[in-house]
């Protein structure tokens, strides 16, 4: 296992430095107690210091380190797979208080043992010493004031994230301000865990420090793609206010009895729409700043090949993702791999491909297939013009069909009429699989995924098959070829942080604040136009069976609700946001379901089966148990509820 993960990240470093030259990111100062002596002399080596800083931030284009992918209902794996995901563990009702699945606290992050850690305490640490070094003026003589003004504001944003970080993981935290010496009396090493409010107004006015000091734009991006804006601080304290302003931290009456050992409650009791509107005002803050700097919602217009609209659309919405530092990205992580995360979500598209290239084993249950709107832009059960009753029932796909779904290919009704959203993000069996290396050079006779069993894409493999017959092509870029000889992944940065995300953000908490307006519609329908669709009121006026939804605050709400989950799919968000929605409970207590994929017909293929039944415990799930042996060692933490 050490073998192989010293392989993992020989190749990690490899890719990155010809890929992105990178390098500096990677150049990072060892354990700092034998070298802060050495580390603030010069500028060199007090920016390596800095890059040690940045290593800290958890990998979320890796599906093993990402526990928005693998931890919820959004994403399904083989139990039996050859890849360990501990997040799965945390999917499958099966987190525990002693060495818990992706523990930041103490940091076994994904279980396992040192080599698997993010330990963002120690991050936070190497942020504090950072900052009290770069303020003296007699360190690091051969620095510029204003690099050293930049270099701090880097350090207070990465400290107030991996602070946002933790308390969107565990509720309530201490918060690690300065350093102790090792001499500190006893009383001040045993921290406490503040109020959820305080630990929030700390990190947004650590962010709002960070973004006075941090550079507009990046200009060279050889070397300095990745490292953090004044967008991005900005941008992070809307998600921050954001998450603060919802159900699970805003007036949770659930944690009534979760109080300090003063009996001071760690969740304020009583809702504050005030939060809302102090989030609302916050991320249209980071959208002007961002769109200032000429961020914009990315949209595919250039390739080699003739192609017809139905698909430059498709490759909009999946290149928004996979395209490297394009238009739409506020934030992308160069640290993050996602050549493996592509490798587990590719499908085998023709004969003789092999699974050991392209595994499939990422799947969407069927509830997240039906999340997606009709290609009217309405919910499946509001459209009033197509019957969505029975999702079995079969279908051929027409000529007129065939940029989605192969002509004369026999599929199911669920996978007819569709938003483009949806045939761009999810392969099928019988849709369309629009790649660079197409066989005919256009989206005219290209590939078409065949996925029932024993066919090139179906379960014929004992480790790489796809469980629910749903697969993740959002998530892949189109660049990907396959050979006979083997397949090339292009890795992308992961993006942290999309236009698309904060568009929606203020949409949320505008509706929550003063209720719908013509401002949310037209920041919603900026994404929807992208995605091909109509806007809000057009779409709900002409096809919707409840035409006045949009109307009203609880309407528009699940309207930003399903619009948030389709637009971030996949991405990690929808395991966070149900959290904060305080959804979680609900729906993570469904069975996920798929496709029959042992079936070797049509009719044998496109019958329900349920893969797996969840178990959510609430209100204890929502939050992590912190390590039983931290509270042994420090009697003034308190555990969460439900793990005492």
């Amino acid at each position: 296992m050490k073998h192989y993960k010293a392989i993992y990240y020989f190749l990690f470093a490899l890719i990155f430095l010809t890929a992105f030259s990178c390098k500096k990111f990677l150049d990072i100062v060892p354990d700092d107690v034998a070298t802060i002596d050495h580390a603030f002399r010069l500028r060199n080596e007090a920016e390596k210091y800095l890059f040690t800083c940045y290593s800290y931030l958890p990998q979320d284009g890796n599906e093993h380190y990402n526990v928005g992918m693998l931890g919820g209902d959004e994403m399904w794996i083989p139990y039996q797979t050859a890849i360990t995901s501990y997040a799965f563990e945390i999917a499958r009702g099966n987190q525990r208080i002693s060495n818990s699945y992706f523990d930041a606290w103490v940091g076994n992050y994904e279980g396992g043992g040192p080599g698997d850690s993010y330990n963002l305490f120690h991050g936070i640490r190497q942020c504090n010493t950072f900052i009290e070094n770069m303020k003296d003026p007699n360190q690091v003589p051969d620095i510029t004031a204003s690099e050293r003004r930049r270099w701090i504001g880097e350090a207070e944003f990465l400290k107030a994230y991996y602070h946002y970080y933790l308390l969107r993981m565990y509720g309530p935290i201490p918060i690690i301000d300065k350093n102790l010496p090792v001499d500190a009396p006893e009383d001040d090493v045993r921290v406490k865990r503040l109020p959820v409010d305080s630990c929030v107004n700390y990190i947004a006015n650590l962010l709002d420090s960070a973004a006075a000091k941090l550079p507009a734009l990046i200009t060279d991006n050889v070397t300095e793609a990745g490292r953090v804006t004044k967008s991005v601080a900005l941008g992070i304290k809307a998600k921050l206010l954001v998450m603060a302003a919802s159900p699970l931290f805003n007036g949770n009456t659930d944690f009534s009895g979760f109080v300090n050992q003063e009996g001071k409650p760690f969740f304020n009791q009583t809702y504050d729409v005030h939060k809302w509107e102090k989030a609302a005002a916050a991320a249209k803050v980071a959208i002007d700043s961002a769109e200032s700097m000429g961020c914009k919602l990315y949209e595919f217009t250039q390739s080699p090949f003739e192609l017809t609209d139905t698909t430059m659309t498709q490759l909009s919405i999946r290149q928004a993702v996979c395209e490297r530092w394009n238009s739409e990205i506020i934030w992308g992580n160069p640290n993050s791999l996602t050549s493996d995360l592509q490798l587990q979500c590719m499908a085998p598209l023709v004969a003789g491909d092999d699974p050991n290239n392209a595994h499939m084993i990422m799947s969407a249950p069927l509830k997240i297939a039906e999340l997606f709107y009709t290609k009217n832009g309405v919910p499946l059960n509001e459209d009033k013009t197509l019957d969505f009753s029975d999702l079995t029932a079969m279908r051929t796909a027409t000529h007129d069909e065939r940029f989605n779904i192969g002509e004369g290919y026999q599929t199911a009704r669920l996978n007819f009429d569709r938003e483009p959203r949806f045939y761009a993000d999810l392969g099928f069996d019988g849709g369309v699989w629009y790649m660079y290396s197409s066989p005919t050079n256009s989206d005219e006779g290209t590939y078409v995924l065949n996925g029932k069993y024993g066919n090139t894409a179906g379960a014929r493999h004992a480790f790489f098959f796809n469980v629910t017959g749903y697969y993740i092509k959002k998530l892949v870029d189109w660049n990907h070829t396959m050979s006979s000889s083997g397949a090339t992944y292009k890795a992308y940065p992961w993006p942290e942080l999309r236009l698309a995300d904060v568009y929606l953000l203020y949409a949320e908490a505008m509706n929550e604040a003063y209720g719908p307006s013509s401002d949310i519609y037209t920041y919603l329908d900026k994404i929807r136009s992208r995605a091909g669709l109509k806007g809000i009121e057009e779409s709900w006026d002409d096809f919707s069976n409840n035409p006045s939804e949009y109307k009203t605050q609880v309407g528009l709400r699940k309207i930003i609700h399903q619009e948030r989950g389709i637009e971030m799919a996949f991405e990690g968000s929808r395991f966070w946001d149900l959290r904060r929605w305080k959804e979680a409970a609900k729906e993570l207590n469904q069975p996920i379901t798929g496709w029959n994929i042992y079936g070797s017909d049509a009719p044998s293929y496109f019958q329900i089966s349920t893969v797996y039944q969840q178990t959510f415990v609430a209100p204890r799930d929502y939050f992590w148990p912190i390590p039983e042996d931290q509270i042994i060692k420090n009697p003034n933490l308190v555990q969460n509820v439900g793990w005492q």
